[in-house]
């Protein structure tokens, strides 16, 4: 990781830039593969199978059979682990719907709001060299507790044409049954316009890579919901001489090591904890299986000297982390100070693993500073919100005068007249 030394605030917009592939290539690349899907749909999705995942695909959908005997081939201890993720998960969920708001804002003017489910929603499930079975728990519990119609999953395939016995269990656990052997843009695609095969839906979420984060920006350009922008992993720790070197490398290598493109950094006032941090991620590194991924990341990812608190806070706010991880001495005290980041963990006991698969909140955040206008994936991400209102005659005979005098000043006589003709009603 780069060093970098109490640097002046005019340089913080250039530390907190994640990777990136270069823009008119990404673009370019997404922008063929959407067009690919819309023109020649199924057809298309096998060519890029064959051309992504190489594998030869005859039919996309998991068959019930599949599904059944994938979930067979997982362990009791997992599966008894996947149980417990998904009590919690719901827990947490369930507790966040709201009853219907009902209000009398003045006598006879009833209004009130109400929230109805997205009917037809997709999930992206990243797979690939590492079958992320526990986005599956966090967008389809809250899509089942929210009572959409139609769940549709795309994930991508193995190179046998299989998936992850793990996806197939959980899928089987919270009961959804719509599962398509599709990864990557061409899945976000597929998604998005619908092919003989795969629906289409209202509203995608997921993360995914920088391929499929701009597949699903290009597609909701074109109408269709998204979630939110939800790229390549990232994790801020911020420390301090209190903290556990060992923890902090564990929690900079369990991010890094989804892949290149991902981000890590660390936040600190001392340089002796740099040091012994960056002899913790040598030893741990040697022992991941991923030790190539997670140093690529690293090489991309830095580590920030801030003797200022005030700096700290400021610049944390600044990166707006997906994933911010406060081991300090006061870590409870600095969370009140957060303003943008995606999920938080306070204290040397919250690894952001925990949150990743089994505490209740939900994984899947806002990356590359967008948790500085959206929230993570919630419930109510799921939902969409109603209003509406009923007058009684007396209530339009108190209110229609506001009403007419507001339209005469704005000069829409049409919407007075619809009051006006109300009020010189005969009884």
């Amino acid at each position: 990781m780069k060093i970098v030394k109490n640097p002046p605030r005019l340089s913080w917009s250039e530390l907190i830039k994640r990777p990136s592939l270069e823009l008119e290539f990404l673009e370019g690349t997404v922008k063929n593969i959407i067009n690919r899907v819309k023109t020649s749909g199924d057809a298309a999705l096998k060519e890029m199978s064959v051309q992504f995942d190489k594998v030869s695909l005859q039919e996309f959908i998991v068959s019930p059979t599949e599904l059944a005997i994938g979930g067979q081939q997982v362990s009791s201890n997992l599966k008894d682990a996947i149980r417990v993720a998904i009590k919690n998960i719901t827990k947490f969920h369930e507790a966040q719907s709201h009853d219907t708001l009902k209000l009398e804002t003045m006598p006879g003017v009833n209004c009130w709001r109400r929230a109805v489910a997205i009917e037809r929603v997709g999930i992206y499930v990243p797979g690939g060299t590492a079958p992320l079975f526990s986005t599956l728990l966090m967008l389809g519990i809250p899509a089942r507790l929210a009572g959409c119609e139609e769940i549709v999953v795309c994930t991508p395939p193995l190179q046998d044409g299989s998936l992850d016995p793990s996806i197939l269990f959980a899928a089987q656990e919270i009961g959804i049954e719509k599962i398509y052997k599709v990864g990557g843009a061409q899945a976000i695609a597929a998604m998005a316009f619908g092919t003989k095969t795969i629906p289409s839906v209202y509203k995608i979420y997921g993360p995914g890579n920088q391929y499929v984060t701009k597949a699903k920006q290009m597609v909701n350009a074109e109408g269709i919901a998204i979630d939110l922008p939800a790229g390549p992993s990232e994790v801020m720790v911020v420390a301090d001489d209190s903290s556990n070197p060992s923890f902090i490398a564990a929690d900079l290598l369990s991010q890094a090591e989804h892949g290149g493109d991902s981000q890590v950094m660390l936040v600190t006032s001392s340089e002796e904890l740099i040091v012994k941090v960056e002899e913790e991620l040598a030893k741990q590194i040697e022992t991941l299986p991923r030790k190539l991924l997670a140093a690529a990341a690293l090489e991309q990812s830095r580590s920030i000297l801030l003797s200022d608190l005030n700096d700290q806070v400021d610049f944390i706010n600044h990166y707006a982390p997906e994933h911010l991880i406060l081991q300090t001495e006061r870590a409870l005290e600095l969370s009140e100070k957060i303003k943008n980041a995606g999920s938080v963990f306070v204290g040397p006991y919250s690894p952001e693993s925990i949150g990743d698969y089994a505490s209740g909140t939900n994984h899947t955040l806002p990356t590359n500073g967008f948790a500085k206008a959206y929230s993570g994936v919630s419930l109510e991400s799921f939902q969409k919100f109603i209003t509406f209102q009923q007058l009684s005659r007396e209530g339009l005979a108190l209110l229609g005068p506001t009403v007419e005098q507001l339209a005469e000043a704005e000069q829409l006589r049409a919407h007075k007249l619809a009051v006006t003709i109300r009020l010189q009603e005969d009884v």
